[in-house]
């Protein structure tokens, strides 16, 4: 399922935002030592671990399955506070840097894919302390910038080919203000617009050339009987083969602008043609499941039949549509080697994703 959802995508660029709540997993005991340069800091403290976070980010799908991302993020202020001798003491932080992710994605169904991303960071913590029982030797305002990595987990949904959403679970591991290290987790919605996707062009298989009749043999000398009525001529077989890549979008069963152009093309040719029949039949290449593949080809013939229904107004009941799957290929696996999605084997078993329409009757 996974190399067929992606059979029919490119590369492209994206770049997106994303806003959601983090929770912060630094500890404020370890602050408090390292700033107070001891090891009996309080056990006791009030703080807020959630705030508010955002990240811009861009990106570059390199193959269907892999992407290179990098940003900005803010994972927001939190805040704490401790009673010390001296009476209460203040602390808060603040967390923000730049990224670098290799995401990994793998379709869970034609709208559905999961995400997984590991990646380097590159975080500043900003430390700022006060309140009475601040004592005089400790510094007030603290910063710390870190290399370090970062990991995520995530779903996206489809809405369109230029609008996707995404719903992700990261952990950032960072550096307090005075060098102790923590974690910051992070739960966000994000909208990605991908932009330079191509559109492939229709490819239409050039249709036989039509029959013509043979000229009536010419009259015998003394023949009284008139010349037998000739027969209505018969036109043959017609078939126009369409390549699936210019009819549909990436994975689906709706028709794209070019392939209506394209079969609007193909109604204009039967005008004047009297047909008894159009068979309409969808093919995939083989990779993928074998029902997947079935369900694809069928729902992207029942396509062109309603096309060629509501836009060419021709009568339903002359257009017969079935799907074949991957049963007939063109294509032989001693030309096409291999079962990994690869982009060279993509490309070779293009000729196998199509949709075949015949058209018989008398012209």
């Amino acid at each position: 399922m996974t190399a067929s959802a992606f059979a029919q995508d490119n590369t492209f660029y994206y770049w997106g935002l994303s806003a959601g709540q983090s929770h912060s997993q630094i500890d404020d005991r370890l602050t408090t030592n390292s700033l107070l340069r001891t090891q009996n800091a309080p056990s006791s403290y009030w703080n807020e671990t959630q705030d508010t976070a955002y990240k811009l980010f861009g990106g570059y799908q390199l193959t269907p399955n892999f992407a290179l991302e990098g940003g900005y993020f803010n994972l927001g202020k939190f805040s704490y506070s401790t009673a010390l001798p001296g009476g209460t003491m203040n602390g808060r932080y603040e967390v923000e840097g730049l990224n670098l992710d290799l995401v990994g994605t793998m379709p869970l169904s034609a709208k559905w894919t999961a995400l997984a991303r590991l990646g380097v960071q590159h975080a500043m913590t900003r430390d700022a302390f006060s309140g009475p029982g601040l004592p005089a030797y400790a510094s007030v305002d603290n910063s710390q910038r870190a290399n370090n990595m970062k990991v995520g987990l995530g779903l996206q949904y489809e809405i369109s080919p230029s609008v996707l959403v995404r719903g992700e679970a990261e952990r950032y591991r960072v550096k307090d203000g005075l060098g102790n290290n923590g974690d910051v987790n992070l739960f966000s919605v994000s909208l990605v617009f991908p932009f330079g996707r191509s559109t492939p062009k229709p490819v239409v298989v050039a249709q036989a050339p039509a029959y013509v009749a043979p000229p009536p043999p010419p009259p015998q000398p003394m023949v009284v009987a008139p010349p037998p009525p000739q027969p209505v001529p018969v036109a043959p077989l017609q078939t126009v083969q369409f390549s699936a890549d210019s009819l549909f979008s990436f994975d689906k069963a709706v028709i794209s602008a070019d392939g209506k152009s394209a079969l609007n093309e193909f109604a204009g040719k039967l005008r004047g043609t009297r047909f008894s029949m159009i068979s309409v039949e969808g093919h995939t290449d083989r990779l993928g499941s074998t029902a997947y593949n079935q369900k694809l080809s069928e729902e992207r013939a029942d396509a062109v039949k309603a096309y060629l229904v509501s836009g060419a107004g021709i009568e339903p009941a002359k257009i017969r549509a079935m799907g074949h799957g991957e049963s007939k290929p063109v294509t032989n696996s001693a030309d096409c080697k291999g079962t990994s999605a690869t982009k060279a084997l993509i490309a070779c078993l293009q000729p196998d994703r199509r949709v075949d329409v015949e058209v018989t009757g008398e012209r």
